[in-house]
């Protein structure tokens, strides 16, 4: 029978120290003390019954059978280095971190994502729901999608869609108050408020929208408060007041009938849903995969719902 191997521990702190000559070099590139480091040693060369090293006052050195070794586990080591990197950088491939605003990954990418993965099944898509702005560098996100007034910086950057503000309801609180037929019903209509709108700047408000239509005497210190479109929708959409949306977020909702935008008055936001990656990644496969995704989802927006469609 075939001798059995030494433990692989002490064949990589023998290697690691090998190549650097130095037990505190070794014992950090493999995270143990150098004492640890030594004991693996010690029994590699009990195991194999040789020195495997000659130890000097401030150096240390290779013994003739510690010489016959290294080559050999080097190149062994260097070659299962580089296997494991190809298999990451297949990974890295097949794998796409999108991040993405809670509001908007609740409220437009999640219910849509279906497509993607039906369209492009060898990706593997990973949403990473922050109001941060994404650290390409740390954060291991390949893509994002950010509200902001224009590119960004450093980064290649595009516009998705714009953002469009308008009231929305449930049918069944639009049926309680009888009906809107003008922006002025709304004094007698509860307001929901998404408090995120005020702390964007370029974002309209209440205020903004109640004064462009020139609708004055309304509290809006009063009302349900939200700091997410999303919950703010989901309330809306229960029935709890008149929100003031993004129409965008809300489209779904709209289309499905669960919430009805009773005035055509819309304000448009000096924002966007911007794309960004960093300069240069754009056209990697992947991510070009995701734009032409995301580009189609925006298109659809504009078609019938598919029972509306004739065929």
């Amino acid at each position: 029978m075939p001798r059995p191997l030494p433990p692989l521990n002490a064949l990589r702190a023998f290697e690691a120290t090998a190549r650097h000559l130095s037990f505190t070099r070794a014992a950090d590139e493999l995270a143990v003390t150098p004492a640890a480091l030594s004991h693996q040693i010690r029994g590699l060369e009990e195991f194999l019954d040789e020195r495997l090293f000659e130890r000097k006052a401030r150096s240390i050195a290779l013994t003739p059978k510690g010489a016959l070794l290294y080559p050999g586990l080097h190149a062994a080591f260097l070659q299962i280095r580089q296997s494991v990197e190809l298999l990451q950088r297949d990974l890295s491939e097949r794998v796409l971190v999108v991040s993405a605003p809670p509001g908007f990954t609740a409220k437009w990418l999640a219910p849509r994502l279906y497509r993607f993965m039906f369209a492009y099944p060898e990706i593997d898509a990973r949403i990473s729901a922050s109001k941060e702005l994404a650290n390409f560098t740390t954060d291991g996100v390949d893509i994002a999608i950010r509200n902001a007034r224009g590119a960004m910086p450093g980064l290649w950057s595009r516009k998705l869609m714009g953002i469009h503000l308008v009231p929305v309801l449930s049918p069944r609180l639009l049926a309680v108050l009888g009906g809107l037929n003008s922006p002025q019903d709304l004094h007698r209509a509860p307001l929901i408020h998404d408090d995120m709108l005020g702390l964007l700047p370029g974002m309209p408000t209440w205020a903004h929208w109640l004064e462009a239509q020139g609708v004055n005497g309304i509290d809006l210190g009063r009302g349900l408060r939200f700091n997410s479109p999303d919950h703010a929708l989901e309330a809306a959409g229960e029935g709890a007041g008149v929100l003031l949306a993004q129409r965008e977020l809300a489209h779904d909702d709209i289309r499905s009938g669960r919430l009805v935008a009773p005035f055509a008055q819309e304000l448009e936001a000096d924002r966007s849903f911007m794309v960004t990656c960093p300069d240069g990644f754009e056209t990697r496969p992947k991510i070009r995969a995701v734009r032409d995704w995301l580009d189609s989802e925006v298109a659809r927006m504009s078609t019938p719902p598919e029972s509306a469609v004739v065929g």
